[in-house]
């Protein structure tokens, strides 16, 4: 008989065990939503247990040499002079330091911003006009470019790598000269509202289509990740071995970062870029229990011919999240391990985390909201509500892991929070009389590429400085593997003559390889529009669809 893995309050019994356990020796009550005392008391409590594993050097760190270091570095910052709400950036594969400087700023209220760590110059700048750092971590073939960045826009910020270079001060450096202070025992963090403290900047993108950043709070986040653990029974240690998959800019990973020590788990991650074949070897020689990726990622795991190459068997969880998943991708994968529970979860970084709670035996649907969050649906275009089940609107989200707003962008802020707090997700759906919700599409115009994020407005803004584009929109096209492949559709002013190659070219030279148009450029007498004059997006992808063919 099938085992039922239904949702168990068990998660939420223990968080609420540690949180008073926390209140009680501080005799503060918002510390129950301070991920830097909670982090720092589950590193004193296992000082034994194993907390990093890094798959691919075979290094392995403990709870309590984790404490030692993130001191350390908290230290250091103290140090430096950074308070509540300054802002450092880890742009650096998945080793055993990214995760240092996580920590040591959970303690002090500093936000954690992390980015794709192969951004151009120019998509630096974009990133830094928001996050104003204060540190950047990265590694030292980054280290010229970060500074580039940061001069162009006169911020005084120090650059750490974390490998060692002959110009920059390296990690290890780093501690050793700037973290003398209390001794790990004698350490104390920092006192703070979490209510209003970020934790995390999340690079995202909402219906305008603009790069931003979300301000996810301590109590965001805690609210937010608590319903993700909630298919476990036996805390701590409610799995054996996590793995994270997914670059630092992905909630995916910032989840696993987060929670692992208040868990008391170990995790596996990789100091190497993650692909099908590094994926398969981790997998076959550490055996992880439980993982949380793309659609993407699964498909490339999941493609024909992968019998035999490796064997997930060993799973128990698996969470599907970030676009919409192919019926076909989960049929395989159940198929192939039938026994795993297989999640289609829902959620955003304006969210904090979890937004539906899915229900195996009603897969085709997303789930119902998770208890903690009021839902609706409404017109996009009336803003009426829509009270009845089968039809189709945006949906709008209120709860206490609703997201603080953009950082320094108030006018996408008001855009995608209302006055009284709902937030608009920019997804259309539906419900059944059930309240099971169905996705439909995207209202907004983020495009998602394996493990990156795209904007369409940014590459159009490339694009129309060539003299002879008239008028220019990106969209995607799904591809089954590889997420959305972008394609420029291009109006050339008359007379002119330009050819793709020159389109492609433009953007390769201004622009990061995930944000290149492999979906080719389309060229059009006119684009769709709106009556009022705006691009029809959605006209404009179905046109596409039905032009390019993509293998």
């Amino acid at each position: 008989m099938e085992k039922y893995r239904g949702v168990s309050d068990a998660v939420h019994l223990y968080i609420n065990e540690i949180q008073c356990s926390l209140v009680a020796k501080t005799g503060i009550p918002s510390d129950r939503y301070h991920f830097g005392k909670l982090t720092l008391e589950a590193f004193r409590d296992a000082p034994e247990t194993i907390l990093q594993i890094d798959g691919v050097t075979e290094e392995t760190e403990s709870y309590n040499s984790v404490l030692e270091r993130t001191v350390k570095c908290a230290n250091a910052f103290r140090n430096l002079g950074l308070h509540r709400n300054d802002v450092i950036i880890l742009m650096a594969p998945n080793h055993i330091h990214l995760s240092i400087p996580m920590y040591a700023a959970f303690y002090l209220g500093v936000s954690v911003a992390g980015i794709d760590m192969y951004l151009l110059v120019n998509e630096l700048e974009d990133n830094f006009k928001d996050t104003e750092p204060k540190v950047v971590f990265c590694q030292n073939d980054r280290a010229e470019d970060v500074k580039k960045a940061l001069s162009a826009l006169n911020l005084t910020c120090k650059v750490v790598t974390f490998d060692k270079g002959p110009d920059y001060e390296g990690f290890d450096d780093f501690l050793n000269k700037h973290g003398h202070g209390p001794s790990p025992q004698e350490f104390r963090a920092s006192d703070f509202d979490p209510v209003d403290t970020t934790l995390f900047l999340i690079a995202t993108s909402g219906t305008t289509g603009l790069p931003k950043t979300a301000e996810v709070t301590h109590k965001n986040m805690m609210h937010g990740i608590s319903y993700m653990w909630a298919n476990f029974e036996e805390f701590p240690k409610p799995t054996r071995l996590p793995i994270i998959v997914s670059p630092i800019q992905w909630f995916s990973a910032i989840f696993f970062y987060a929670t692992t020590p208040m868990f008391r788990l170990t995790r596996l991650q990789s100091s190497l870029t993650m692909t099908q074949e590094l994926a398969y070897d981790l997998i076959n020689k550490y055996k992880p229990t439980f993982a949380f990726s793309s659609p993407n990622m699964w498909t490339t795991l999941f493609k024909p011919g992968h019998e035999g190459k490796c064997d997930f068997s060993c799973f128990e969880v698996i969470f599907i999240g970030g676009s919409a998943m192919h019926p076909s991708l989960f049929e395989e994968m159940k198929k192939t391990i039938p026994d795993t529970f297989i999640l289609n979860v829902y959620g955003q970084s304006e969210l904090g985390g979890l937004g539906m709670i899915f229900d195996p035996y009603f897969p085709e649907s997303l789930g119902r909201p998770v208890p903690y969050l009021k839902a609706r649906l409404v017109n996009p275009e009336t803003e009426e509500e829509i009270n009845v089940p089968n039809v189709s609107g945006e949906l709008w989200l209120k709860g206490p892991s609703v997201f603080k707003g953009y950082r320094n962008r108030p006018d996408a802020t008001r855009s995608t929070l209302t006055e009284d707090g709902w937030l608009l997700t920019g997804d259309i759906m539906y419900r059944d009389d059930k309240w099971y919700f169905y996705y439909v599409d995207r209202w907004k115009l983020l495009l998602k590429y394996r493990n990156h994020q795209i904007s369409p407005v940014e590459i159009e803004g490339v694009i129309q400085k060539h003299p002879g584009v008239f008028e220019v929109a990106v969209t995607g096209i799904p591809h089954l593997e590889h997420g959305d492949l972008p394609v420029a559709c291009v109006v050339l002013h008359e007379g002119f003559r330009v050819d793709a190659e020159e389109i492609k070219e433009m953007v390769k030279s201004s622009l990061t390889d995930s944000k290149q148009l492999r979906g080719g450029v389309l060229f059009m007498k006119e684009l769709p529009m709106t009556p009022s004059m705006k691009v029809d997006r959605k006209k404009l992808a179905r046109l596409v669809r039905e032009t390019v063919n993509v293998e």
